[in-house]
Parts: C-alpha cells; sequence; structure tokens
C-alpha cells in the first residue's frame, strides 16, 4: 500500500500547512530541471536535527529533490520542544486513516461494544515472520528451527543469535498461552471479551487453542467483520490499520513485543486522556513461565502481579529510563499538579475563621 492508500492526504497537507509544507508530488520545473531521478540517502537511526541540517539540506539544495529511503527511527529521542509538539500533531491529529478503513474500524469497536461494554486488545505479534526475526524458539524441535531459519534468510545483515538467550533477556514475544496465563494471574476472569490483533500466527489455530480456552469470548477482525473484510484482505498494511483502531478503542490494550505500532498506540492512548496499556515483563515472565505449573495457582499469581508491577497501565507508573519518544510523549501532555492537602485544610481554617 502507499501512504495515500492508508490515509487521508488532503487532511495531512492540510492540518500541517502552517507547520510545513506538503506536496503530492515533485513540481514539474523541479522535475525536468533534474538530470536523474531523485538522490537517494539513508539517514542513520536516532539522528539528531543538526545531522539533517549539516547533512541532508546541502544535499537538498543541490539536488532539488531527495529521497530519504527509511523512516522510523531517523530522528533522536530527545528534540527542542517544540519539534515534539510537532511529532505529536503529525502522529496524533494529522495522520488519519481514509474513510474505508475508519468505517470498517469502527463498525468492528460497535460490534464488539453491543457484546460487552467493555473489552481487552491484545496485539499478539506471533506472526511466522516476527519469531524468525527475533531469533527465537518456542519448543516445536528440527520442523520449526528450520521453517523460521529459512524465514530470516529474508535479511541480509542480522547476526546468529541464541534462542534461549534471547528468550532468557526478554526479546521473544510471549506465546498466546502464556499471554493468556499473564491476563487471568493479575485478575482478568473468562467472562473477558478479547479482541486478538494479529496477521497470521504461527501454529495457526493449534498455538491459538490455548488463548480461547481461558477465553472463550475471543474475537478477531475476520470474525468479526466477515464479508465486510474482502476489499482489504490483499493487503496487510490496510488490516493492521482496523486492528490498530480497535486497539485504540480498547479499555485495556496489551502489548506484546515492543515494535512501532504497540509504542504509538501505547502513546497515543496516554496523549488522548490516558486508557490503560499493559507491558508483560517479558524477561522475568519468561523464567517464571519455565516451571508455572509445579506451583499452585495462587502462587503463580502472587508472582506474576509482583513482576507486572508499574507496567499495568496505572497513570502513575514509573517512567523507565529508554523509553520512546512515541511511546512516552511527555512534552505534549500537561502534567496535573496534586493538590497541597495541608494546604487545602489551611485556607479553609482562615476562611471559617473569617465567617
Amino acid at each position: 500500500s502507499e501512504f495515500s492508500d492508508i490515509f487521508d492526504t488532503d487532511w495531512f497537507i492540510s492540518y500541517l500547512s502552517k507547520d510545513v509544507t506538503v506536496v503530492k508530488r515533485i513540481p514539474y520545473e523541479v522535475m525536468i530541471s533534474m538530470d536523474k531521478l531523485p538522490w537517494t540517502m539513508r539517514t542513520p537511526r536516532k539522528s539528531m536535527p543538526e545531522f539533517y541540517i549539516d547533512e541532508v539540506l546541502p544535499i537538498l539544495m543541490r539536488r532539488r529533490a531527495l529521497q530519504l529511503t527509511k523512516f522510523d527511527y531517523r530522528l533522536a529521542n530527545d528534540l527542542d520542544e517544540e519539534l515534539q509538539k510537532l511529532r505529536c500533531r503529525v502522529n496524533f491529529h494529522a495522520l488519519r486513516f481514509k474513510k474505508p478503513i475508519q468505517t470498517l474500524g469502527k463498525k468492528l469497536v460497535r460490534r464488539l461494544r453491543v457484546m460487552s461494554s467493555r473489552y481487552v486488545a491484545i496485539h499478539l505479534r506471533f506472526e511466522p515472520d516476527m519469531l524468525a526475526f527475533s531469533g527465537c524458539y518456542y519448543g516445536g524441535g528440527e520442523k520449526e528451527r528450520k521453517e523460521l531459519a529459512e524465514i530470516r534468510k529474508r535479511w541480509d545483515t542480522l547476526p546468529d543469535l541464541s534462542a534461549e538467550d534471547e528468550r532468557t533477556r526478554g526479546k521473544c514475544p510471549l506465546t498466546p498461552h502464556e499471554i493468556g496465563l499473564m491476563l487471568r494471574a493479575v485478575g482478568f476472569g473468562n467472562e473477558t471479551y478479547l479482541y486478538v490483533a494479529s496477521g497470521e500466527i504461527y501454529g495457526g489455530e493449534e498455538t491459538l487453542r490455548p488463548l480461547r480456552e481461558l477465553f472463550p469470548n475471543f474475537y478477531t477482525k475476520e470474525m468479526l467483520a466477515g464479508d465486510d473484510l474482502k476489499p482489504f484482505l490483499p493487503f496487510s498494511s490496510r488490516l493492521a490499520a482496523i486492528d490498530f483502531i480497535v486497539c485504540d478503542e480498547s479499555d485495556v490494550f496489551v502489548t506484546n513485543n515492543n515494535g512501532n505500532m504497540a509504542k504509538v498506540l501505547a502513546g497515543r492512548r496516554r496523549y488522548m486522556g490516558h486508557k490503560r496499556t499493559i507491558r508483560p515483563n517479558t524477561r522475568k515472565l519468561n523464567v517464571l513461565f519455565q516451571t508455572w505449573n509445579q506451583t499452585g495457582w495462587d502462587t503463580f499469581s502472587r508472582k506474576v502481579k509482583k513482576i507486572q508491577r508499574g507496567l499495568m497501565g496505572e497513570p502513575d507508573d514509573p517512567r523507565h529510563g529508554r523509553d520512546d519518544f512515541h511511546e512516552m510523549p511527555s512534552s505534549c501532555i500537561c502534567q496535573r499538579v496534586p493538590v497541597n492537602r495541608s494546604a487545602t485544610m489551611q485556607t479553609r481554617n482562615l476562611l471559617s475563621q473569617v465567617r
């Protein structure tokens, strides 16, 4: 899909018109003045604005048009406050899905709300390419190792990894069963309505069965949309956009990896008025899940709650030092000053004396 297939381009241009001039195509007079196609370059990850001014701008001025070949994580987290606010205007206001995507996404939310006033959305991220990219292994024997190793060949620059080390370090997504166990352990009952946002699950229905058994009220976009989904089926990015809408509207959002969609959703949910986002502590949970069935349920539940302390999406959950700006857009969120109760009491006493 192109940008214009997913987002409302006219709205994007209009909303940002006072910040930056956006055009849909390179102007004709620029095109005819160029000897060749636009110059392409890739900027380093997390570049500071100075890099764009010192390295990118001179090429743009000389070539008149420049194509940047990567966009994710090309800006540092810590920028000038005005640039951070521009980031928020782009991420949370200027980017608006096209009408057909919005319409179907909101229709799925309404269908869920008819069945239950509240629902939990899980961004499962258990697709074959995700597991292969992560270098993870989930006990499927030589068949799994060969299948994921073959998929991993798509990326030439990936290093050799130890699957056991990656899981110990918390770099591997939890399995659907583990996500279900975590949610039950922290207090979500089997009557909870789940919306599972995902592409093709590695292992298919066999992998999902334990999660369905823990939460029988289990739904996906395919189950809720029926034939309405057919026009979107050939386009994975548009399907992801539908998932994004349903996850954003959920009462509780559960991430299963720290990818782009999960971070932007978590940040948006904070920015738009704070809705709970649960982040599994995969490093500690992976250790616990090795022996979870060797202890009683009460003991297991108590340990999970302890591990998840500070990651359950409370407004005052502690911030982590390496938080990404997309996940924690603090420059754009007003801080509520707590009421000084002692000062309030003193004021009341003085008023009573005056009266």
